[in-house]
């Protein structure tokens, strides 16, 4: 069986020089680390026994919550098996927390320090809920993607500096979304945002692959094994092969490329949250 490096996605503040980084990997086994973005220090919160959508999970502007939907399968049990929640970055321990019971929906989106957009779909219940946030029932994402991962995902780019350049809706099996971000020195980073079945092994059905383009000099670089990608103030990070990099643009290209922190060789532990 082929094994393959660690899944990283991640959550940056939109307020804040922090982000949150959800690790994958056995895919049964997932973690979420708090990034400095000033001093590039990674800490770690908890890890989970089951399966985080990171394509549903949002950061609040000032790095303090996190929002996450998350499935274990335990379907008997008080979060019913599939659940949203809310909890104190870098943590997993819910602060609020509404069981699903099915993968439909799900996740959500901040839309203040402490307001949040529930991706309610076909409706979850309140085990617990947190009186110092506010579900913020008026919000809507300004497109309807569908109540899977892009239902909240491209909200969520768009939200965050991104541009809808390109949507191929080939069928119900294969869908490839492109979105751009200006970086510095002329560079454009281009997203394209694929949805199908039978993805690439390792893949899961909802993957991303990346591009840089500089227009006035008609230069490409082909990015296909970046799985995440941002703008971090003038530095472009990435996530490739269970490390996360970074690089500042000039015309020249990618300089000064360094490996920020590799997850590859971390192993589940059991940790207490601190409240």
């Amino acid at each position: 069986m082929a094994k393959f490096a660690a899944r990283i996605h991640v959550l940056l503040a939109r307020e804040a020089p922090l982000g949150v980084v959800i690790r994958r990997g056995p895919s049964k086994s997932v973690a979420a680390l708090l990034w400095d973005r000033k001093t590039d220090a990674f800490k770690l919160g908890q890890w989970l026994k089951g399966r985080i959508y990171e394509r549903r999970c949002d950061l609040s502007p000032d790095g303090k919550h996190l929002l996450y939907f998350a499935m274990n399968g335990k379907w008997e049990t008080e979060a019913k098996g599939a659940w949203t929640a809310i909890s104190r970055a870098p943590f997993l321990k819910a602060l609020a927390i509404f069981p699903k019971g099915d993968c439909w929906h799900g996740g959500g989106l901040w839309t203040g320090n402490r307001s949040y957009w529930l991706n309610d779909g076909y409706g979850h219940t309140v085990l617990r809920d947190a009186t110092s946030l506010r579900r913020d029932a008026a919000w809507q994402p300004p497109a309807n993607y569908g109540g899977e991962c892009p239902g909240v995902y491209y909200p969520r780019l768009l939200r965050d500096g991104w541009t809808l350049v390109e949507q191929d809706k080939n069928d119900r099996l294969k869908d490839r979304f492109v979105f751009e971000k200006p970086c510095p020195s002329g560079w454009i980073l281009r997203k394209i945002a694929h949805a199908e079945i039978g993805a690439p092994p390792g893949k899961g059905c909802y993957w991303d692959e990346h591009e840089l383009i500089h227009p006035s000099s008609g230069v490409s670089i082909a990015c296909p094994h970046w799985e995440w990608a941002d703008l971090d103030r003038k530095r472009l990070v990435w996530a490739t092969e269970g490390r996360l990099e970074a690089a500042r643009l000039t015309d020249q290209g990618l300089i000064g490329k360094r490996i920020l922190f590799d997850f590859n060789d971390m192993v589940f532990e059991s940790i207490t949250a601190p409240y």
